[in-house]
Protein backbone atom coordinates (compact mmCIF):
# COMPACT_ATOMS: atom_id res chain seq x y z
CA UNK A 1 0.00 0.00 0.00
CA UNK A 2 1.75 3.78 -1.10
CA UNK A 3 2.59 5.79 1.89
CA UNK A 4 -0.06 8.63 2.85
CA UNK A 5 0.64 11.69 1.66
CA UNK A 6 -1.00 13.43 4.25
CA UNK A 7 0.26 12.97 7.73
CA UNK A 8 -2.06 12.09 10.62
CA UNK A 9 -0.98 14.65 13.21
CA UNK A 10 -2.63 14.60 17.09
CA UNK A 11 -4.98 16.60 18.16
CA UNK A 12 -5.80 17.91 14.68
CA UNK A 13 -9.07 17.35 12.62
CA UNK A 14 -9.20 15.42 9.49
CA UNK A 15 -11.94 14.55 7.10
CA UNK A 16 -11.78 10.82 6.55
CA UNK A 17 -14.08 9.18 3.96
CA UNK A 18 -14.05 5.80 1.95
CA UNK A 19 -16.53 3.91 -0.55
CA UNK A 20 -17.33 0.26 -1.38
CA UNK A 21 -15.27 -1.44 -4.32
CA UNK A 22 -16.29 -0.88 -7.26
CA UNK A 23 -19.17 1.75 -5.78
CA UNK A 24 -21.12 -0.81 -4.50
CA UNK A 25 -23.69 -0.34 -1.77
CA UNK A 26 -21.76 -0.97 1.54
CA UNK A 27 -24.99 -0.54 3.63
CA UNK A 28 -27.92 -2.85 2.30
CA UNK A 29 -30.21 -1.93 5.41
CA UNK A 30 -30.85 -0.63 8.45
CA UNK A 31 -29.29 -3.09 10.63
CA UNK A 32 -25.99 -2.42 8.56
CA UNK A 33 -26.34 1.35 8.95
CA UNK A 34 -26.73 1.02 12.81
CA UNK A 35 -24.03 -2.01 13.49
CA UNK A 36 -21.79 0.58 11.53
CA UNK A 37 -22.31 2.88 13.75
CA UNK A 38 -21.69 0.59 17.27
CA UNK A 39 -18.78 -0.11 15.34
CA UNK A 40 -17.52 3.47 15.30
CA UNK A 41 -18.83 3.73 18.78
CA UNK A 42 -17.06 0.89 20.11
CA UNK A 43 -13.44 1.19 18.17
CA UNK A 44 -13.03 5.03 19.23
CA UNK A 45 -11.70 3.50 22.20
CA UNK A 46 -8.25 1.92 23.02
CA UNK A 47 -7.92 -1.27 24.44
CA UNK A 48 -7.76 -4.06 25.81
CA UNK A 49 -11.62 -5.04 25.47
CA UNK A 50 -12.96 -7.59 24.09
CA UNK A 51 -13.93 -9.08 20.58
CA UNK A 52 -16.40 -6.66 19.35
CA UNK A 53 -19.09 -9.45 18.82
CA UNK A 54 -18.84 -10.56 22.71
CA UNK A 55 -19.55 -6.80 23.49
CA UNK A 56 -22.54 -6.87 21.43
CA UNK A 57 -23.48 -9.69 22.96
CA UNK A 58 -22.81 -9.69 26.43
CA UNK A 59 -21.69 -5.60 27.13
CA UNK A 60 -18.64 -6.54 28.63
CA UNK A 61 -16.72 -3.10 28.04
CA UNK A 62 -17.70 0.11 30.01
CA UNK A 63 -16.12 3.05 27.76
CA UNK A 64 -13.69 5.10 29.17
CA UNK A 65 -14.20 8.78 27.60
CA UNK A 66 -10.53 9.75 28.49
CA UNK A 67 -8.97 6.74 27.05
CA UNK A 68 -10.37 7.41 23.08
CA UNK A 69 -8.30 6.52 19.93
CA UNK A 70 -10.18 10.04 18.08
CA UNK A 71 -12.62 12.07 19.10
CA UNK A 72 -15.55 12.16 16.57
CA UNK A 73 -17.30 15.16 15.29
CA UNK A 74 -19.65 14.68 12.70
CA UNK A 75 -20.42 11.71 10.06
CA UNK A 76 -22.73 10.74 7.56
CA UNK A 77 -23.10 7.01 6.45
CA UNK A 78 -24.70 6.83 3.20
CA UNK A 79 -25.42 3.52 0.91
CA UNK A 80 -22.33 3.00 -0.70
CA UNK A 81 -19.57 5.26 1.36
CA UNK A 82 -18.92 7.27 4.64
CA UNK A 83 -17.88 10.37 5.87
CA UNK A 84 -16.60 11.01 9.08
CA UNK A 85 -14.79 14.10 10.37
CA UNK A 86 -12.86 13.59 13.74
CA UNK A 87 -10.11 14.41 15.54
CA UNK A 88 -6.44 12.01 16.55
CA UNK A 89 -6.18 11.72 19.93
CA UNK A 90 -3.40 9.45 20.58
CA UNK A 91 -0.66 8.58 18.02
CA UNK A 92 -1.87 6.19 15.11
CA UNK A 93 -5.41 6.92 16.03
CA UNK A 94 -6.97 7.34 13.33
CA UNK A 95 -5.49 4.59 11.33
CA UNK A 96 -6.17 2.11 14.14
CA UNK A 97 -9.73 3.41 14.38
CA UNK A 98 -10.35 3.14 10.49
CA UNK A 99 -8.68 -0.07 10.38
CA UNK A 100 -10.86 -1.41 12.84
CA UNK A 101 -13.81 -0.34 11.72
CA UNK A 102 -13.39 -1.05 8.67
CA UNK A 103 -12.13 -4.58 9.02
CA UNK A 104 -15.01 -5.82 11.56
CA UNK A 105 -17.91 -4.49 9.16
CA UNK A 106 -16.26 -6.20 6.54
CA UNK A 107 -16.57 -9.53 8.38
CA UNK A 108 -19.93 -8.56 9.37
CA UNK A 109 -21.07 -7.64 5.79
CA UNK A 110 -19.02 -10.50 4.38
CA UNK A 111 -20.40 -13.57 6.80
CA UNK A 112 -24.47 -11.64 6.27
CA UNK A 113 -24.22 -12.07 2.44
CA UNK A 114 -21.91 -14.79 1.90
CA UNK A 115 -19.15 -13.06 0.06
CA UNK A 116 -15.54 -13.06 0.15
CA UNK A 117 -12.10 -10.18 -0.02
CA UNK A 118 -12.52 -6.41 0.55
CA UNK A 119 -15.83 -4.28 0.80
CA UNK A 120 -13.98 -1.02 0.59
CA UNK A 121 -11.86 0.55 -2.09
CA UNK A 122 -8.17 0.83 -0.85
CA UNK A 123 -6.64 3.13 1.45
CA UNK A 124 -9.26 5.63 3.11
CA UNK A 125 -9.21 9.27 2.13
CA UNK A 126 -7.83 11.62 5.07
CA UNK A 127 -8.47 15.56 4.04
CA UNK A 128 -6.74 17.78 6.84
CA UNK A 129 -8.74 20.83 8.50
CA UNK A 130 -6.88 23.68 8.74
CA UNK A 131 -9.16 26.58 10.42
CA UNK A 132 -12.26 26.93 11.36
CA UNK A 133 -13.75 28.55 8.70
CA UNK A 134 -13.08 25.05 6.81
CA UNK A 135 -14.02 22.92 9.66
CA UNK A 136 -17.56 24.52 9.39
CA UNK A 137 -18.01 24.13 5.39
CA UNK A 138 -16.76 20.67 5.69
CA UNK A 139 -19.24 19.81 9.02
CA UNK A 140 -22.17 21.39 6.55
CA UNK A 141 -20.76 19.39 3.19
CA UNK A 142 -20.86 15.97 5.59
CA UNK A 143 -24.47 16.42 6.82
CA UNK A 144 -25.61 17.73 3.51
CA UNK A 145 -24.84 14.32 1.51
CA UNK A 146 -28.19 13.00 2.04
CA UNK A 147 -30.34 15.46 0.62
CA UNK A 148 -27.81 16.37 -2.59
CA UNK A 149 -28.15 12.90 -3.56
CA UNK A 150 -32.00 13.08 -3.12
CA UNK A 151 -32.04 10.25 -0.60
CA UNK A 152 -34.52 12.58 1.58
CA UNK A 153 -36.72 15.92 1.14
CA UNK A 154 -36.14 16.67 4.98
CA UNK A 155 -32.06 16.59 6.41
CA UNK A 156 -34.07 15.61 9.52
CA UNK A 157 -35.85 12.56 8.37
CA UNK A 158 -32.18 11.41 7.88
CA UNK A 159 -30.91 9.03 10.79
CA UNK A 160 -27.71 7.57 9.64
CA UNK A 161 -25.72 11.19 10.07
CA UNK A 162 -24.70 13.14 13.35
CA UNK A 163 -27.12 16.10 11.95
CA UNK A 164 -30.01 15.34 14.46
CA UNK A 165 -27.13 15.42 17.20
CA UNK A 166 -26.90 18.63 16.21
CA UNK A 167 -30.31 19.85 16.68
CA UNK A 168 -30.53 18.00 19.57
CA UNK A 169 -30.33 19.85 23.49
CA UNK A 170 -28.87 16.11 24.92
CA UNK A 171 -25.43 15.86 24.99
CA UNK A 172 -24.40 12.58 22.41
CA UNK A 173 -22.59 9.75 23.12
CA UNK A 174 -20.79 9.54 19.84
CA UNK A 175 -19.60 13.01 18.74
CA UNK A 176 -18.45 15.74 20.10
CA UNK A 177 -20.46 18.49 18.23
CA UNK A 178 -19.80 21.68 20.32
CA UNK A 179 -16.54 21.63 18.15
CA UNK A 180 -18.74 23.01 15.71
CA UNK A 181 -21.67 24.22 17.37
CA UNK A 182 -19.39 26.92 19.55
CA UNK A 183 -18.58 28.19 16.60
CA UNK A 184 -22.45 29.41 15.96
CA UNK A 185 -24.28 31.59 18.38
CA UNK A 186 -26.71 28.70 18.46
CA UNK A 187 -27.62 25.69 17.32
CA UNK A 188 -30.46 27.68 14.79
CA UNK A 189 -28.03 29.53 13.22
CA UNK A 190 -25.87 25.99 12.45
CA UNK A 191 -29.59 25.00 11.23
CA UNK A 192 -29.70 27.74 9.16
CA UNK A 193 -26.10 27.66 7.63
CA UNK A 194 -26.63 24.14 6.84
CA UNK A 195 -30.09 24.93 5.11
CA UNK A 196 -29.20 27.92 2.92
CA UNK A 197 -26.83 25.65 1.68
CA UNK A 198 -29.33 22.95 -0.22
CA UNK A 199 -30.47 24.28 -3.18
CA UNK A 200 -27.12 24.78 -4.64
CA UNK A 201 -25.65 21.25 -3.45
CA UNK A 202 -28.47 19.63 -5.09
CA UNK A 203 -27.73 21.26 -8.06
CA UNK A 204 -23.93 20.73 -8.01
CA UNK A 205 -24.94 17.20 -7.62
CA UNK A 206 -27.16 17.58 -10.80
CA UNK A 207 -24.48 19.33 -12.67
CA UNK A 208 -22.01 16.25 -11.55
CA UNK A 209 -24.63 13.54 -13.18
CA UNK A 210 -24.87 15.36 -16.09
CA UNK A 211 -21.02 15.79 -16.76
CA UNK A 212 -21.01 12.03 -16.34
CA UNK A 213 -23.31 11.07 -18.38
CA UNK A 214 -21.84 13.41 -21.25
CA UNK A 215 -18.34 12.19 -20.52
CA UNK A 216 -19.61 8.36 -20.92
CA UNK A 217 -21.52 9.40 -24.55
Amino acid sequence: MPARTTPLVNNQIYHIYNRGVEKRKIFEDRRGFKRFLQTINYYQYEGPKPKFSNYMKFKLFKPNSSKKVVGIISFCLMPNHFHILLRQVKDGGISEFVRKISESYTKYYNIKYNRVGPLLQGQFKAVLIENDEQLIHVSRYIHLNPISSFLVDDLKDYKWSSYLDYLSDSSSDLCIKEIVLNLFKSKEDYKQFVSDQIDYAQKLEVMKHQLIDYNEI
